[in-house]
């Protein structure tokens, strides 16, 4: 496997923030994600983290120590990430030549002044993309087939999964930044054993462990995108908690899919992670079963599949209102693979444009649940309980079969690969608060 490296990823290349070279941070000098914060009183802008730290892209380049072409300088003044990524992965790679040359120990440019760098803590992270569409997707055979067994043991994966990545058309103006609270949704629900369904809050409500990537380039209307211009298309990658109301989505979903039982929240990490930060740990899919159809042209990625998946190792963790009170540490429930996934992100961008369907900058296509073949790598509590049936045990004696109100639901993200320095996304983080009305 042929990897696309450069100095920005070379492992011996520190930077003079202190806390960028920390152990197990989640942004050393090789990150260098992008993303939209705000400070106290202030108007959102573009930054990049680093350990600790962002760095203000807008003053840093108005003050002169960001040196950017006079279009890059320009998209580095709006308020979101999308002038920036529409303009492609040459410009985001340019971007982040500046900022690595900037940042890092032995640089010999002027350090901008302190009023560039700023606390993640003292500021408001937002999300990083003006959401225009979201699709979601299905595309982890490990879900699907435990989902299938719940609802269809005598065919638990449907014919068509092997064949066509499966997606739906979420909600965008619903999806949010980490940290924002989630309200239970109410909904439709059909009891079991009820001759007719009831209006209430959701009682099955649940988490979805996601990896999200954003479209920067589009496509023109009725015009495909290749596979091979597929990742070209890409800007970065972010996680995605995709809320779900499993009661609801029961009895709704047939037979044109989810509706309301998604549509009420969907969290995003609120870093990019370009896809060149994500280069060192490309690595191939796992291996389809012998006797699975190959996929269809428009699908094969052909010599590049050894490249076509990312190693990013997820973890879920549980926080409820109890454990918070008596001060213990959320506890991980959850352990998954990305590279587990049956479609890789160029299949899901090949396919969603293959009908002639014009993706736009800052469209989210997210993977749909990302589990893997055993129990612990089940990336929602519908597979971790199998529907409630077999409880998950937290700290204290407490249980769970779906989520309560106040239980905080936390993603994380990282990439490790000996010879490089890991690297990470940043927390998806949401709580739960009660239904209203």
């Amino acid at each position: 496997m042929t990897l696309n490296l450069d100095e920005t990823h070379d492992p011996r290349i520190g930077s003079w923030v202190a806390s960028a070279g920390r152990a197990g941070g989640d942004f050393p000098l090789q990150n260098l994600p992008l993303g939209v914060f705000r400070r106290p009183g202030g108007e959102p802008g573009i930054g990049t983290a680093i350990g600790d730290r962002i760095l203000d892209l807008h003053r840093a380049a108005a003050v002169g120590a960001l040196a950017l072409d006079p279009a890059l300088y320009e998209a580095v003044q709006a308020p979101t990430l999308n002038p920036l990524i529409s303009r492609g992965r040459r410009a985001l790679r340019a971007v982040r030549a500046s900022l690595h040359g900037l940042l890092r120990e032995d640089s010999r440019l002027p350090r901008p002044p302190e009023e560039c760098l700023v606390p993640m803590a003292d500021v408001e992270l937002l999300l990083p993309v003006a959401v225009g569409d979201y699709s979601d997707f299905y595309a982890s055979i490990h879900h699907a087939t435990n989902v299938g067994r719940m609802l269809r043991p005598d065919q638990p994966l449907l014919p068509n999964f092997k064949w066509v990545p499966i997606g739906y058309h979420g909600r965008a103006s619903s999806v949010v930044p980490a940290g924002t609270p989630v309200t239970r949704p109410r909904g439709q629900v059909l009891p079991d054993g009820a001759g007719a369904p009831g209006f209430g809050p959701t009682r099955a409500l649940d988490y979805e462990c996601e990896v999200g990537v954003w479209v920067g380039r589009g496509n023109p209307l009725g015009r495909p995108i290749p596979i091979a211009e597929a990742e070209e298309h890409l800007a970065g990658v972010s996680l995605v908690n995709d809320w779900s109301a499993r009661d609801v989505q029961r009895w709704e979903y047939q037979p044109l899919g989810p509706f309301l039982a998604k549509s009420f929240a969907t969290t995003v990490s609120p870093w990019m992670v370009t896809l060149d930060a994500l280069e060192p740990f490309r690595a191939p899919l796992t291996v389809r079963p012998a006797g699975n159809p190959a996929p269809l042209p428009y699908l094969d990625e052909g010599d590049r599949r050894d490249r076509a998946g990312f190693s990013i190792e997820l973890e879920v963790q549980l926080l409820s209102a109890r454990m918070r009170e008596e001060g213990t540490p959320p506890v991980p429930v959850s352990r998954c693979s990305f590279l587990e996934m049956y479609w890789s992100p160029a299949q899901l961008v090949a396919h969603h444009a293959s009908n002639g369907c014009n993706l736009r900058p800052g469209d989210l296509l997210a993977s749909g649940t990302v589990s893997g073949p055993g129990r612990e790598s089940r990336g929602c509590l519908l597979e971790l309980t199998w529907r409630g049936e077999e409880p998950l045990q937290l700290p204290g004696g407490e249980t769970r079969r779906f989520l309560e109100d106040g239980d905080e639901v936390i993603i994380r993200g990282r990439c490790e690969r000996e010879g490089f320095i890991p690297i990470g996304f940043g927390e998806c983080r949401g709580r739960v608060l009660p239904a209203e009305g």
